[in-house]
This record gives C-alpha cells, sequence and structure tokens, in this order.
C-alpha cells in the first residue's frame, strides 16, 4: 500500500506505540510485516506486540460495483512515449548471458576450478534443472593420478589439465536435439614433444551406437585448434562430451562445444525472440557484476581471455561475452547500447579508457587497440551508466554519499574529457541519496537511473498496482525534487528507470532463474500504462533482466519461449500508440489510450485484474470511432497460468479484428487487451 509505513523506532525504547492510517481502495487484502532494520544489517533485539487492523470509515459504495468505465480524452495529447521505455537490462548473473543469449554448452571450459577425483560440481539449487556449479564440471575417466593441472605457461587462467594416455575427461547433462548438428573445437598440445592423439565423443546413451567419435591426431608440441562436428542421435538433456586420450600426453588448453546453428556464438533460438521483442536500447554488464568487472578481461582472443570468479553473484566468468561481443549482439538486435561503467572498485581513468577504447579514433591507444582487436571503426557508444546501485551496502566499493558524488563527478568528468558527446546516467535511489545527487552531481549527469522490484501480493488486484504504485511513486519524488532545489532550475534531468520487474518466486532456471506468471503479464502491462502517463518525467526504462534471470524470455538447454511478461513486452512495443492521451479509469480496470504517431488510429491498453470478464464502458472526447480496428488479447481463466519453453505455450497473443466498437468495450478474465481503432 503506499505510503503505508509507521515511523520507525531507533536505539534503545520502552514499548512505543506506533501506527498509519491508509485506504485500501478497491484491494480484498493486505499484509503486515513486523521489520527490524534493513538489508539484514540491523543488530540488537525487537519486540512486537498487540498488532491490530481497525476499520477507520468506509467510503460509500457505488450503486454499481461492478461497474467500469474508460474516460479518454483525445486531445489532451501528453508528451510522446519515449522508445527507449522498451529497453531491456542484460546481466552476466545466473543464466542470462551464458546458457540463454551465448551458445556454448560446456560449463568451465576454461578450467577455472582444478579437475580433481572428487566429482562433486553442484553446490547449489541441486534439486533444479539447472543447479550452480561450484567446483569443476569435469569428472576424470581413468585413474585419478592421470590428469593433473599444470601451472607451467597455462594456456589461459591459472592452470592447464593434462591427461595421460589411457584417461580423460567428460561432462554431464548436456541438452542436445536429434538430427540437430553441433561444432567444438579443443586447443591441444602434447607434453615434451612426445606426440599425442585424442578422441573426442557426444554420448547420449548406454549403448555402443549411442555416440559419435571424431578422431583427433598429429597433436605436436604447439598448442593448436582442432575442430570436430557431431550430429547428435537422441533428444536428451543427459548426454554427456568425453575427451579421451589414446596416445601420449596431452594438454587441454580450452574446449568449446555450440550448436551449429549459432549466430556469431550466440543461441539462434534466443536470438529469433529477441528480434521479436524489439527492444531499443540493452544496459550492460550489470548489475552488481559490473563494480567488481574489469571490461579488459573481455577483450581479445576470446579463448585466451582469463576466466573469473563471479564478482557479485556464483560460478565462472569464462569473459566469451566481453565487448566486442556485446555490440554485435546489439547490432544483430537492432539495438543502440547503454554500458555500466565500475564505480565501484573501478576509478575514473579506468571508465574514460573504456570510453576511449569504445569511441576514439585509431590514433589513440585504446582506439588503436580496438583495431587492432577487428573493430577499426569506433563502436560510437552514446549512451553510458555511471556506477550500479552504489547506494546499497551489498554493492562492491559502497561509500558514503558525500564521498560517492565526488567519485561520481571526477569518473564524468574523465569520461566527458575523451568525449563530451556521451550521454552519463546517474545511479539514483529515490529519497536521501537522489537527492544528494541531484544537488552536488546536476551538472554532470544527463538524465538519473532509478531502480524497484515488487514481490507477489496474494490479491489479484494488488499484485497488479504494485509495478505502476512503484512507476508512479519514483515521478512523483522527482517532480518535488525539481520544485524544492535550486541546483534544478533550467535542467531537465529525467528518470532512467534502469531495472524494474517483478522478483519473488523458486529458481526455476537457474541462479534467480523465477518463472511468470499470467498475473505478473497484467502488472507489467499496467507499468506500461503508468509511463506512459508520466512522459514529462520519465525518458527510458529498461526491463530487467531480458533472459531467464528474472527474464522475460526464459531458456531451457534446447529450447527458447516467451514468458508472460516478455509478450505484453513484445505486444505493446509493436502496437501501442506513440502519443499518450489523458485516461480516467473507474473501477479496477486499469487502461491507458494513445494516438498513432498518424494520429490516424487510437489504441487503448485495458488490464482486467479480476477472474470475470467485464464490460467496460468507453467516454471518448476528441475523436469518432468509426467501430473498425483489431484487438489483441493475454488472457486466461487462470492468474498463475505460465509458459514453459520445453512445453506448448498456454499463454499466446491472440489477434483478431473488430467491428461495431462505440461505447463498450468487452475484456476477458485475468487479461490484457490491446485495441487500434480506426478513428474518423
Amino acid at each position: 500500500v503506499d505510503g503505508a509505513a509507521t515511523e520507525p523506532v531507533t536505539g534503545t525504547k520502552d514499548w512505543t506505540h506506533v501506527q498509519v492510517e491508509f485506504d485500501t481502495e478497491d484491494l480484498d487484502s493486505v499484509q503486515i510485516n513486523c521489520l527490524f532494520g534493513g538489508w539484514g544489517l540491523a543488530t540488537g533485539r525487537a519486540w512486537y506486540d498487540d498488532v491490530s487492523l481497525e476499520l477507520v470509515n468506509k467510503q460509500p459504495q457505488s450503486s454499481n460495483p461492478a461497474a467500469q468505465r474508460i474516460v479518454i480524452d483525445a486531445t489532451n495529447v501528453k508528451e510522446p512515449m519515449p522508445v527507449y521505455i522498451y529497453g531491456q537490462f542484460i546481466e552476466h548473473l545466473g543464466r542470462c548471458i551464458y546458457g540463454g543469449i551465448w551458445a556454448e554448452m560446456l560449463e568451465d571450459r576454461k578450467f577455472y576450478y582444478p579437475i580433481t577425483a572428487d566429482y562433486k560440481p553442484y553446490r547449489d539449487l541441486t534439486n533444479q534443472p539447472f543447479p550452480i556449479i561450484g567446483a569443476s564440471p569435469w569428472q576424470i575417466i581413468g585413474p585419478a593420478e592421470s590428469v593433473t593441472m599444470n601451472t607451467n605457461q597455462p594456456f589461459v587462467g591459472r592452470h592447464t589439465p593434462q591427461i595421460r594416455a589411457g584417461a580423460g575427461i567428460r561432462q554431464r547433462d548436456l541438452g542436445i536435439t536429434e538430427g540437430k548438428k553441433y561444432n567444438g573445437y579443443a586447443w591441444l598440445k602434447s607434453v615434451e614433444g612426445e606426440p599425442g592423439s585424442v578422441e573426442v565423443g557426444l554420448v547420449w546413451g548406454d549403448g555402443q551406437a549411442d555416440r559419435q567419435t571424431v578422431k583427433l591426431e598429429q597433436i605436436g608440441s604447439e598448442y593448436r585448434k582442432f575442430k570436430f562436428d557431431f550430429t547428435a542421435g537422441r533428444t536428451t538433456d543427459k548426454a554427456t562430451f568425453e575427451l579421451r586420450v589414446t596416445s601420449g600426453r596431452v594438454l587441454v588448453g580450452t574446449i568449446s562445444l555450440m550448436p551449429a546453428d549459432n549466430i556469431e556464438g550466440m543461441r539462434a533460438d534466443t536470438i529469433a525472440l529477441l528480434k521479436e521483442l524489439n527492444a531499443p536500447i540493452y544496459r550492460w554488464p550489470g548489475g552488481n557484476f559490473v563494480s567488481g568487472y574489469d571490461w579488459r578481461d573481455g577483450i581479445g582472443e576470446r579463448d585466451r581471455r582469463p576466466p573469473r570468479k563471479n564478482p557479485a553473484w556464483t560460478g565462472v566468468e569464462p569473459n566469451d561475452f566481453g565487448l566486442h561481443e556485446y555490440i554485435r549482439f546489439c547490432r544483430l538486435v537492432n539495438a543502440e547500447p547503454l554500458i555500466t561503467v565500475n564505480t565501484g572498485f573501478g576509478d575514473a581513468h579506468s571508465a574514460a579508457a573504456l570510453v576511449e577504447y569504445c569511441n576514439g579514433p585509431t590514433n589513440t591507444f585504446w582506439g588503436w587497440r580496438r583495431a587492432t582487436n577487428g573493430a577499426p571503426e569506433p563502436f560510437n557508444v552514446k549512451h553510458w551508466c555511471i556506477g550500479n546501485e552504489m547506494w546499497g551496502r551489498w554493492q562492491l566499493g559502497h561509500m558514503q554519499l558525500d564521498h560517492y558524488v565526488l567519485k561520481h563527478n571526477w569518473v564524468v568528468e574523465k569520461m566527458r574529457e575523451i568525449d563530451p558527446r556521451i550521454l552519463c546516467y546517474a545511479s539514483g535511489d529515490a529519497g536521501p541519496w537522489s537527492r544528494g545527487l541531484l544537488r552536488h552531481c546536476a551538472d554532470y549527469m544527463d538524465y538519473i537511473a532509478e531502480h524497484f522490484y515488487c514481490q507477489e501480493r496474494q490479491s489479484l488486484p494488488a499484485h497488479v498496482r504494485q509495478i505502476p504504485d512503484n512507476i508512479r511513486r519514483k515521478a512523483e519524488f522527482h517532480r518535488n525534487a525539481r520544485r524544492e532545489l535550486a541546483e534544478l532550475f533550467g535542467k531537465d534531468i529525467r528518470i532512467a528507470m534502469t531495472e524494474w520487474n517483478y522478483w519473488y518466486g523458486p529458481h526455476v532456471f537457474g541462479e534467480l532463474g523465477t518463472r511468470y506468471f499470467l498475473k505478473d503479464a497484467l502488472g507489467i502491462a499496467a507499468g506500461l500504462h503508468e509511463y506512459a502517463r508520466n512522459t514529462d518525467i520519465i525518458a527510458s526504462a529498461f526491463y530487467a533482466q531480458t533472459v531467464n534471470v528474472i527474464g522475460c524470455i526464459k531458456t531451457s538447454r534446447r529450447n527458447a519461449a516467451f514468458e508472460t511478461t516478455g509478450l505484453v513486452l513484445k505486444l505493446y512495443r509493436h502496437n501501442f500508440g506513440q502519443l499518450p492521451v489523458h485516461t480516467e479509469t473507474i473501477g479496477t480496470i486499469d487502461a491507458q489510450a494513445a494516438w498513432t504517431a498518424d494520429r490516424k488510429t487510437l489504441t487503448i491498453g485495458v488490464v482486467n485484474p479480476s477472474v470475470q470478464a467485464a464490460k467496460v464502458e468507453l467516454s471518448l472526447q476528441g475523436a469518432k470511432l468509426t467501430g473498425r480496428g483489431r484487438r489483441w488479447q493475454i488472457a486466461g481463466t487462470d492468474p498463475m497460468a505460465y509458459n514453459d519453453p520445453d512445453l506448448p505455450p498456454r499463454i499466446v497473443i491472440e489477434e483478431q479484428p473488430v467491428s461495431g466498437i462505440t461505447g463498450q468495450l468487452a475484456v476477458a478474465p485475468c487479461s490484457v487487451t490491446l485495441f487500434a481503432l480506426d478513428t474518423e
């Protein structure tokens, strides 16, 4: 409930009575939380007693409580809907990049973890389909002593596996599809000039015929890249890749295995859905990840980039998807890049070097390095986030506000010295932190970032309403700041909602890989409506995150599919109007209207957070409908319905022509409905 919180009780106090008054509006339930401290950082002890909920007064009920009404003034046109409202965010976390966007099938392919006889790779989510590795996923074939980790001039990282004849290594739990082709390679070298040979195999069963094997011979004393191809003989998520040394002693520098239909290293199925999503801009690489990330680890020859422990989350960061891959990804999906620089453990000089690498000409040091890595033309990255959630105690390099404002300004100053054309997004948090940034850094920002996430509510209307309520709360804070802060007079620093979404539930798709339901789609649609109502103050929004990790697209080992939330983002990106108009609603529905750019078609989005169908009265001023148009619908009778990449979709976008539309709109139970209506 918006603003329903008591004053805090701090220090050592006797029993203190606190209370708060709030309006339930149309909610059918509320949740009361007794909180102790914040973010788990408080110490001490607290007692709560006599918690009660009292009815203060009851508003008169409508003569027809089921009445639903939309009132539209088509002449009252707001600022245009920024295209960047449909932005997306991808982070090196869980299976967002690796397992979601990037097509590599092998985990820890650069052997960050030493291969040992103690084969226990999974350390978390062990009861889920995508457990998290905390040790080597490579299992020794043969005697334990036949595989050692050689630290003498390793191929990449700290060590390289050395395997003697008659032994090998394998990785299990790979997903393959019958008849599909897979391409791989291995960097191999023999020990002390002793010639070696290897067999690699893809195994999909227990029988002799349930595998395909390729021989790699004439392995010499210098590392060489050996390529191989497989065709799967069965569909399974329990396939195994094996590498066996048949003669000599062999050093295995690194290995790769991808579906043959990969697009420059990216999953073809994911890329196809991302093109349908048509997001105009992607934020990368974090997120909390960025505060411990050195961007220089992600450039140069991919197989020689060092593997690292993920600095903020779990697992290994192989640095296969670095700066060049990100830029190529953006071009493949026809989106602009938004790069976050590290203001946690990073400094201004590293941030400025990154700007020079991206945008500098080849006669600069970092521009020359970019060219030597295969990109002579500048990337011309325009949008830059300055740090991530630097207000949070969990953030690597977190510092107090009075210190951070100095660092923020220093970083931006050095970045602008390299390229004064860039647009900089400050790392805000509505409240004292954002207010402090706006007071002390207004000359060093073009936008201010805000984040929010919502959890689950039992009441369907309450669950849906959380998203627009949070957007509106952020917008109102910044409108008030503009009125109150002299430092903002004459400036137009708008909000970039660089992370927004629901975040709750079990991690079905790996680390933070939560599943979304039809009720979440309703909330995201209501959120897009709220963005349309606040185009005067909100310039962009980045749904977090795009793939798997609280994502609008989910992938299994073999398939990819839109979540319910992804369907809404796709629907509105392609079909919602660009010119919002004044819209009021009566009842439980959430609705917003917008003209198309040519002002010939009026689009109306309607969210019905009820398990009952509704007939909505439509009152339209300033335009006349022909009665004809189109209707798109995302609906179902079960608010908990969901899509799964390995199953036929339960929730889809249904499209059909409509006619006879005048003063009433019919919407299905638990639905998002978008009308595009022709006008005279």
